[in-house]
């Protein structure tokens, strides 16, 4: 057994590597010629020995020596490398060291590849102003729930409630990266705060889906006095039930007037930065009455990129406030918004003439999968898709001449 006086005085000879010096139960304390003085605990492992470094003399007197090999033999009897241990306690101490900023940041910069250029600048832009002032340089082991919570609060405050829905869900997501590496039975701090926060429902953009609602603003988009170039996006609108930055980014070089067809490039559709590159163009189908708009436009606009120009700059597209302008201009804009044509052709394509519904998610851009799980192929039911929105239009034309439309289904019955 070593005595403090012992360890004190202990100097390895000039002709040694090294000096051990054993206490009891595999502790010793091991002394370089250089003079530092170091505790080790040996133990069996397997078919040979191996050992545990507990510290440096003196910083670690005898005592607290003999405290750790004991902590590192219950450790041991209790099935757990004790080694194995240590490395996990210093791996996690490196990991806790970690701020809300840096793994926030760390997070963002692996999301980016997968990730459309604005989705990124906004998400990077939401963390540094929302999140960073009052989270960025905690360590992320020591953000607390309430603190979070008052942090989500702030945004609430100046009446961003969204905002603050999307604060939570960077925040869930941040703390779902960070947890993997550190304590896997430590719980993410985001469970549960989505009750404590002012129940938000995501508004869905303003459709007219009642058909002689409908045909009342058809016959007022036809008598609209405005300009050509935003009279023909605002009648194209219904017809094509396309996005509306698609639309308004049109370009002549996508249209093929003879065969009736235009060709959004992939880059252009909403998807990931992945799918964008390497996902197929949307090929859209243009009825009789949209090929017909679009050659009365061709004269005017036709010279240049884009078919609905701007009229300050006939190098950019028009403004993304023209046809919004133009609807509010009729007295339908709280009925019925740009993107809304999309939610009225939806509903209107199966509830009044009774289409199929997965050729006209094909035709919305919409990712969907047949009843084998396969995703839908929407060049392969193209000839489908060229059919159905001719019905579409022929069936727009019919409600703004104010025809009486009785629903497929209705009639059937």
């Amino acid at each position: 057994m070593l005595t403090d006086a012992d360890c004190k005085n202990a100097i390895c000879p000039p002709d040694k590597k090294r000096l051990r010096l054993t206490d009891a139960g595999g502790l010793y304390l091991e002394v370089s010629p250089a003079g530092s003085k170091r505790w080790f605990w040996k133990f069996r492992k397997g078919a040979s020995d191996t050992r545990i470094a507990l510290g440096s003399y003196p910083s670690i007197g005898l005592a607290a020596a003999r405290r750790s090999r004991d902590a590192a033999r219950l450790q041991r009897a209790g099935g757990t490398d004790p080694v194995q241990a240590k490395k996990l306690t210093k791996l996690k101490g490196t990991i806790q060291g970690h701020t809300f900023k840096e793994v926030a940041l760390e997070w963002h910069s692996k999301q980016v590849e997968s990730w459309s250029p604005d989705h990124a600048k906004r998400t990077l832009r939401q963390m540094e102003r929302d999140l960073f002032p009052w989270l960025g340089e905690r360590p992320m082991s020591k953000v607390e729930p309430m603190e979070l919570l008052a942090v989500l609060q702030k945004i609430e405050q100046r009446g961003a409630v969204e905002t603050a829905d999307r604060a939570l869900m960077l925040a869930r997501q941040i703390f779902d990266y960070w947890l993997p590496a550190a304590d896997k039975e430590q719980r993410n701090i985001t469970d549960g705060l989505k009750k404590r926060l002012t129940p938000y429902r995501g508004l869905n953009f303003p459709a007219i889906v009642e058909p002689q609602r409908f045909g009342e603003l058809l016959r007022a988009m036809y008598a609209y006095k405005g300009g050509l170039i935003v009279r023909s996006a605002l009648l194209l609108a219904p017809i094509l039930y396309q996005r509306p930055g698609n639309l308004r980014m049109m370009e002549w070089s996508e249209m093929d007037l003879e065969e009736a067809t235009w060709t959004i490039p992939s880059a252009k559709m909403k998807r990931s930065k992945q799918e964008k590159a390497n996902g197929e163009d949307h090929v859209v189908p243009l009825p009789t009455q949209a090929v017909s708009l679009l050659r009365d436009l061709q004269p005017l606009t036709g010279g240049g990129r884009y078919v609905f120009s701007g009229q300050r700059d006939h190098d950019r597209p028009m403004s993304d406030n023209s046809v919004r302008s133009a609807l509010y201009s009729l007295g339908f804009g709280k009925e019925q918004s740009w993107h809304g044509f999309r939610a009225s052709a939806r509903t209107m394509l199966v509830d009044q003439l009774d289409l199929d519904p997965l050729a006209i998610e094909a035709n919305l851009a919409h990712a969907v999968k047949d009843a084998n799980g396969r995703s839908y192929n929407r060049t392969k039911y193209l000839a489908q898709r060229f059919e159905q929105i001719q019905q579409w239009a022929d069936y727009l034309d019919r409600l703004r001449m104010g025809a009486v439309v009785v629903p497929l289904r209705q009639q059937a019955a």
